[in-house]
């Protein structure tokens, strides 16, 4: 069995670049697609092409992918069709003024319309206060109301004449009441003399004012039906005028919007009612000023303006992103304003959210936060299942009682939503919500990374200088966009992979953009972004250098020299939010006389995961199909990470343990200089970790602290060889011949490292060679049979 020990050329995977059209980004033109994200890209073009309900985008993806900028940028540079583009206009409906119109109109010409109809009423507010103050109008409702006063003051004459001739006078009390009473001679009888007349003349006196008040009566009645006749002529009258002010001033309106039928329809509307509220416009700066001024806006009268909810000036295809998804930001709401301390609203107070102004585009949203606001979530459902939105207050839905309030009619929505999430929101979305699958039945699944090919690091390279473009940084040359594709790969912890984590490389691009300028570069080069990766490590690796000084002042026991029985360095992996790296931890085994238990010191006090443990237990299996095939191992063994005292999990120590393990059974020592990683299975066939990078790099900065020699090194699973992209000054030690790693697929490889002797085969009885690893240990184990 050859051990592989690897070359410098296996440690890291250098990008050439060969297939680079350019020598910098400025030459290489911007990826307009979503990098190394077909699926996701796919699914969005098939999203955004079909119109029916229901075809909504969920995408799906840890945070940092760049999944909204990706999709932005696609979005951004397709074309997609923009006939469905409207404006969305509320006016009053003058027939019901609660519930307001709606107005859709192709883009731009809402704007307009608004500022034609607030020019028409600056028209009317100064002409038609003219219009019924000049001499003809004056004229013709003086002669109307002469004609009334004549008819009134003739009747009136023709009575007071009958009654004088009869003896009575008609009078005036101080109300204001007509009044007949007996005249004696040509002055009024008083309460004496008509007492002193005869019963007969005081009678004859009644009756004659009887019959005069049944008379006047009679004119009265006559005098209310000339005043209806006069007040119907001055309306009319009133009509007339008003009519020719508007239709002179509204004439070259029609004519302009002819072709909407909608805004014809709701100027004949507004001429009619202007004839009915002509009062509005004489009424000056009064109380409709007043509201206006209340609600900081022009001083014209609010029946008649036009509240342009959404605007469109371009036919640029809407694409909102809404931050902070509440209820109102999103589905809008009515404003209210003050008036003499009474709080009004109408239809001029309406509010558009993110819904109306993303209609006929796209809106983007974080799914958490949808599902983080009241009521949020079962509103956009709503209005997505009967595609209008309704301006239904938050009162409403969280209270029994409604108050007076508008109910605008619902604007048609046609709108492409898409959330943005990870699996976990999806999964509880799909399994508690049967309704979540009906409206996103599209998923945009996005990928952490994607595999490196010679044009894959071309495409990548595009992606890069799409950054750059997008973000005004100054442009890389071929050097530093292979140093950043080459730590996209260490990103991914893979040679043959690329990390996707865009945020990533463009926290990356902008700091080296800050270092190349700081130091008066025209460019960036790599060198710029060896020292951005430099800065990035320094702010973040303050528990590393604490571990690392540990190491250095013996508080954390270690020997990277020598050899030692029962004993193994091992490696693992520290992370915190922002950093991870590797230390290695010493792992001893000691055996006693006993019934060939494993104990696993870490399970026992509860600081072992159950991950941990199952690794533990899959070398004790592989440890009695070894030496326990025809009897019993007649030990006990105890194992331990030395000098931990937080949690351990996870099976990457396994093959070390075992190692420790089998050095303890046979006595023979194991090399300190040596550390190890890999888990094992059943059979002892090593197994691929995590972190393998960092953990190797631990190891020999420990090393570099307690001296280095040349025979120091580190053993990997033969499964984690494409995984290795290390730092350059272990890949120079490894080309000097100065650090050693080897890669193993069996766990009795590593024992051979370690022992530098041979482990042995088995015979068919199950006998080792003597003088084999195995052989010692089970001599051993034998004599102790015995």
């Amino acid at each position: 069995m050859a051990i592989q020990q690897l070359n410098a050329e296996q440690l890291y995977h250098v990008a050439k670049l060969e297939q680079l059209p350019c020598k910098s980004t400025k030459e290489l033109p911007p990826l307009d697609e979503i990098v190394g994200q077909e699926r996701a890209q796919k699914a969005v073009e098939f999203a955004m092409s079909i119109k029916e309900k229901g075809y909504n985008i969920y995408a799906i993806g840890r945070n940092g992918l760049g999944k909204r900028t990706m999709i932005m940028r696609y979005l951004s540079r397709h074309k997609y069709e923009t006939d469905n583009l409207y404006d969305w206009c509320y006016v009053a409906n003058f027939d019901d003024i609660r519930t307001p119109r709606v107005l859709k109109l192709p883009r731009g010409v809402g704007s307009a319309f608004r500022q034609d109809i607030e020019k028409l009423m600056t028209k009317l507010m100064n002409g038609m206060p003219l219009a019924f103050d000049n001499e003809l109008y004056i004229g013709r409702a003086e002669k109307l109301k002469n004609q009334l006063d004549q008819k009134q003051q003739s009747e009136l004459e023709n009575i007071t004449k009958d009654a004088k001739e009869k003896g009575i006078s008609l009078t005036i009390t101080n109300q204001g009441e007509y009044q007949f009473v007996a005249l004696n001679g040509e002055e009024l009888h008083t309460e004496e003399s008509f007492d002193a007349l005869t019963k007969k003349e005081q009678e004859h006196f009644s009756q004659t004012i009887d019959e005069l008040e049944v008379a006047l009566r009679n004119m009265v009645r006559h005098l209310t039906e000339w005043e209806e006749s006069y007040t119907e002529k001055i309306k009319k009258l009133n009509d007339d005028v008003t009519l020719d002010v508007v239709a002179h001033f509204i004439k070259q309106l029609k004519q302009d919007y002819s072709q909407y039928a909608e805004i014809k329809s709701y100027l004949t509307d507004l001429q009619k009612d202007i004839l009915e509220n002509v009062d509005i416009f004489l009424e000056g700066a009064g109380e409709q000023g007043d509201i206006a001024t209340a609600a900081l806006d022009k001083k014209l009268p609010r029946r008649y303006k036009v509240n342009v909810l959404v605007s469109r000036c371009s036919d640029d295809f809407p694409i909102v992103v809404e931050e902070n998804p509440n209820y109102h930001s999103l589905f809008g709401y009515v404003e209210t304003a003050t008036y003499k301390g009474t709080v009004f609203t109408d239809f001029s107070l309406i509010r558009a959210g993110s819904l109306h102004k993303a209609n006929g585009g796209v809106l983007m949203m974080d799914a958490v936060k949808v599902l983080e606001q009241p009521y949020v979530w079962d509103g956009l459902k709503r209005a997505l299942r009967s595609r209008q939105i309704s301006f239904t207050s938050l009162e409403k839905e969280v209270t029994l009682t409604g108050t007076v309030s508008l109910d605008p009619e619902p604007i048609p929505l046609d709108v492409k939503i898409i959330l943005f999430g990870d699996y976990r929101t999806y999964e509880l979305l799909a399994h508690y919500d049967p309704e979540f699958s009906e409206l996103f039945r599209v998923t945009a699944d996005f990928e952490d990374e994607m595999k490196r090919t010679d044009d894959t690091e071309l495409h990548y390279a595009r992606f890069i200088s799409s950054i750059v473009h997008d973000s005004s940084l100054l442009h890389c040359d071929r050097k530093a966009i292979a140093r950043i594709i080459e730590h996209s790969s260490r990103m991914a912890g893979d040679q043959s992979k690329l990390s996707l984590h865009s945020a990533h490389i463009a926290n990356l691009l902008r700091e080296s953009n800050y270092v190349a300028k700081q130091a008066n570069s025209n460019m960036i080069r790599q060198s710029h972004v060896e020292e951005a990766l430099s800065n990035q490590q320094m702010r973040v690796n303050r528990l590393q250098e604490s571990v690392m000084e540990t190491f250095s002042n013996g508080t954390t026991l270690i020997q990277t020299e020598g050899s030692a029985v029962g004993q193994v360095n091992a490696l693992s992996v520290l992370a915190t939010k922002d950093h991870m790296f590797g230390a290695p931890n010493r792992i001893t085994a000691t055996t006693s006389y006993g019934e060939g238990d494993i104990i696993d010191i870490e399970r026992s006090v509860d600081l072992g995961g159950s991950i941990h443990s199952k690794g533990v237990m899959i070398l004790s299996a592989y440890l009695n199909s070894v030496f326990g095939r025809t009897a019993r191992v007649p030990l006990t063994t105890t194992i331990t990470f030395e000098q931990s005292y937080g949690g351990v999990d996870g099976d990457s120590a396994s093959m070390a343990e075992f190692c420790a393990i089998v050095s303890a059974f046979s006595k023979q020592p194991n090399r300190q200089d040596i550390a190890i990683t890999g888990s094992m299975n059943q059979f002892g066939e090593s197994q691929p970790i995590g972190g393998v990078n960092e953990k190797i790099e631990g190891f020999f900065d420990v090393c570099c602290i307690k001296g280095r020699s040349h025979s120091q090194g580190v053993i990997i699973p033969q499964a984690n060889k494409h995984n290795l992209m290390l730092r350059p000054d272990i890949v120079r030690a490894v080309e000097k011949g100065e650090f050693n790693i080897w890669a193993i697929s069996h766990v009795s490889e590593a024992i051979e490292i370690f022992t530098g002797k041979k482990v042995g085969i088995a015979t068919e009885d199950g006998s080792y060679p003597v003088d084999s690893i195995y052989g010692l240990a089970q001599a051993k184990l034998n004599a102790l049979r015995k």
